[in-house]
């Protein structure tokens, strides 16, 4: 698959999720945040069949992003799925990190093969004030 300018297509972003765990001020109102219904985003099984046939259509490579892709139930599931069809080569995914600690080995397991932290500052304070509370430990 090929776009108007005859550059090659293998590269797909799926949202697993519209729900965050932080509420970044360049990302969410700070009032009136509407979720989507349960019922009204893909199921594993619905996104399996689309990276199914984005497969067929030359994508080789898949990120997960979300919202905060961590915070959908079972995205373990989610990613064993992906990593077993044939033809992927690249199974990523963009994530805030604030639960990467408890799912880091369980992803790599599961079949991810990278990751990317979206981190827009390594001050606490501006993180804290950038997130709406977000709190960032660590240490240099």
């Amino acid at each position: 698959m090929y776009d108007k300018y005859n550059r090659k297509i293998n590269y797909l972003r799926v949202s697993v999720t519209d729900r965050c765990n932080l509420h970044c001020k360049y990302c969410m109102h700070e009032s009136n945040v509407k979720w989507l219904d349960h019922q009204d985003i893909l199921t594993y099984e619905e996104i399996t069949h689309v990276v199914k046939t984005a497969v067929k259509l030359g994508i080789n490579k898949i990120r997960l992003a979300g919202g905060e892709p961590l915070i959908r139930k079972d995205i373990l599931h989610l990613v064993s799925m992906l990593a077993s069809i044939k033809g992927i080569e690249d199974l990523a995914m963009t994530t805030d990190g604030v639960l990467l600690e408890q799912f880091a080995k369980p992803l790599a397991e599961a079949g991810l093969k990278r990751v990317n932290i979206s981190l827009d500052t390594i001050d606490p304070e501006k993180y804290t004030e950038l997130t709406r509370g977000g709190e960032m430990n660590y240490e240099l």
